[in-house]
């Protein structure tokens, strides 16, 4: 990705606008781009949405969520809000004009490092799930209270990676069976899409499922227990188009899960800011797959 200070522009505009809704509504719109994106490209048009929208500088997850995320963060610490990782909360709300600001520094520093990743790992990970992680974890550097890895004595009596209480990611979400069952449907589901579209339209053939779970999460904005699947769906495509095998899909789609969940044990529930669990799947199991196609 070639740098441009127009876009570098925007993504500050993002990560102010992404702080204002909220850093989870602003990624429910990153779906619903690349869900307009995916139809768009199945229809013909020539304008690509899905890069330019989803994953560019105006709704991309490096610049929009980050930097509600990062907002989040600061807000939390200058007391403005209680839970630094609470990414539903859109932060217009707080009428702090200076936490917004913060968001939309995020979010150029989110287009920065992004443009960096791509020029060095580009062909070998995401760089924006990646870039999500790195900023998040800036952020919780410079306004978190307890460190990078800090455990409360609780944990510490029930084990580092053994959620409990409120310390949880998604609870109803947690348990390994019924991790492996909703991976195992949202795999089949996003494997089978991919490579019936890859014929059509080999661009837009990766992004359909992640669409679908990104734009899903709307529901469970309004308070509707969904599961989250987009680190699943975007792994099992990716896998089944590298592979060009269903199966292939759905084993590194469940894959993609269970490391998600590791993550959510490892950097968020013990944490006092966010660290996205799905972002740390999706660029782990993406250079575990373009590797593991490179080597194959």
């Amino acid at each position: 990705m070639e740098f441009s200070w127009v876009d570098l522009l925007a993504s500050f505009g993002a990560g102010l606008f992404g702080a204002a809704i909220g850093a989870l509504p602003a990624f429910i719109l990153t779906g619903f781009f690349i869900l307009i994106g995916t139809i768009a490209v199945l229809s013909g048009s020539g304008f690509d949405v899905i890069n330019s929208g989803g994953f560019g500088p105006l709704f991309g997850p490096h610049t929009a969520f980050a930097g509600g995320v990062a907002a989040a963060a600061f807000a939390a610490q200058k007391k403005h809000m209680e839970d630094g990782k609470d990414i539903t909360v859109a932060l217009s709300g707080l009428d702090k004009p200076i936490v917004l600001v913060v968001g939309g520094i995020f979010g150029a520093l989110g287009y920065i490092i992004n443009a960096g990743l791509g020029a060095i790992v580009g062909e070998y990970t995401d760089t924006i799930a990646l870039t999500v992680i790195i900023s998040a974890i800036i952020a919780r550097l410079v306004f978190g209270k307890n460190g990078l890895f800090s455990v409360s004595k609780e944990a510490e009596k029930r084990g580092r990676f053994t959620p409990g209480g409120e310390q949880v990611w998604v609870e109803y979400q947690q348990e390994w069976t019924q991790i492996i069952t909703i991976c195992l449907g949202a795999s089949i589901i996003s494997a089978w899409m991919a490579l019936a579209i890859e014929p059509i339209a080999p661009e837009a053939a990766n992004f359909v499922g992640f669409g679908l779970s990104a734009f899903s999460i709307i529901f469970f904005q309004f308070g509707v227990k969904i599961p989250m699947t987009h680190h699943i769906t975007i792994i099992a495509a990716l896998a089944a188009t590298t592979s060009g095998s269903l199966l292939v899909g759905i084993l590194m789609g469940i894959l993609s899960g269970i490391v998600g969940e590791w993550m959510a044990r490892l950097f968020l529930i013990h944490g006092d800011t966010h660290i996205d669990p799905p972002a740390n799947a999706i660029w782990i199991m993406t250079t575990i797959v373009i590797l593991g196609s490179m080597i194959l």
